[in-house]
């Protein structure tokens, strides 16, 4: 598939993974990757526009009905998609109803863009997505397989280990740090055929893990303060972004604010 030099406008789609948790901004709002992205293509494409429709906590049946159209009649140079995972992280979930949801949603994108993104989501190495790891590899093919059809690009953060490490996820071990949303950047940067700044797959010096009494105190933290509400909200149906608008709904000239670094 043939690269533009130049990209004009990019219109992202998804959950809070899209949305930028946990990059956070001394202001309390969140950045991330696609905002990261946004930043660097507008340095090389004067009035670029961005639109972030993204909402935390989306499951992709409501991506592909309230973000998908949207976007399409955006008509943007670049879309992307990260969706799914949410669904298939719930105590119960139907695949073959996601399939059919994600099919859609890229079935009306992908006509509508000069590249449609798609990813294989990074996991977190550890006990719980372990659990959860035969659904998310099923998500991951039905992508692919996707892609294939619809001629989409995928980003496959996923097959990379140094997204797996813990120290680049936050604390509420579901969002990636600052450092893995601009790992994540450098990735879809790179799938667009644009010039590589740096090797996102790096992985990150040996490190000696903490002693047992610190892991113990780290795990009952992340369980009364994350992992319990999070188990509420998947039990009772109530999402982290109900009610939430998108980060960035319109898809309007961007351009990177004086007091957000890229670094």
């Amino acid at each position: 598939m043939e690269m533009n030099a130049s990209y004009t406008s990019f219109v992202a789609v998804g959950d809070s993974f899209t949305e930028g948790m946990s990059d956070a901004l001394p202001d309390g709002s969140y950045r991330g990757w696609a905002d990261l992205l946004a930043a660097r293509l507008a340095n090389r494409a004067p009035g670029f526009r961005y639109a972030n429709l993204a909402v935390r906590g989306k499951l992709i049946g409501q991506i592909t009905e309230e973000q998908a159209p949207l976007a399409a009649a955006m008509g943007a140079d670049v879309v992307t998609l990260v969706g799914g995972l949410n669904d298939a992280l719930r105590p119960k979930v139907d695949m073959g109803r996601v399939r059919g949801q994600l099919e859609e949603a890229v079935a009306l994108l992908a006509p509508s863009c000069k590249h449609l993104v798609l990813m294989r989501s990074p996991g977190r190495n550890g006990p719980v997505m372990e659990r959860f790891r035969p659904r998310m590899e099923e998500l991951f093919a039905i992508i692919e397989e996707l892609a294939e059809q619809h001629g989409a690009l995928v980003v496959d953060l996923y097959g990379a280990p140094a997204l797996a490490d813990q120290r680049m996820w936050d604390v509420d071990r579901l969002h990636l740090t600052a450092e893995g949303h601009r790992r994540v950047a450098e990735a879809v940067w790179q799938t667009l055929g644009l010039p590589p700044e740096e090797d996102w797959r790096a992985e990150l010096p040996a490190a000696v893990p903490p002693g047992w009494a610190v892991r113990r105190s780290q795990d009952l933290s992340f369980a009364r303060q994350h992992l319990i509400p999070w188990v509420g909200r998947r039990l009772t149906g109530r999402s982290s972004g109900d009610g939430r608008p998108a980060k960035r709904p319109e898809l309007l000239p961007f351009e990177t604010p004086a007091a957000d670094p890229l670094s």
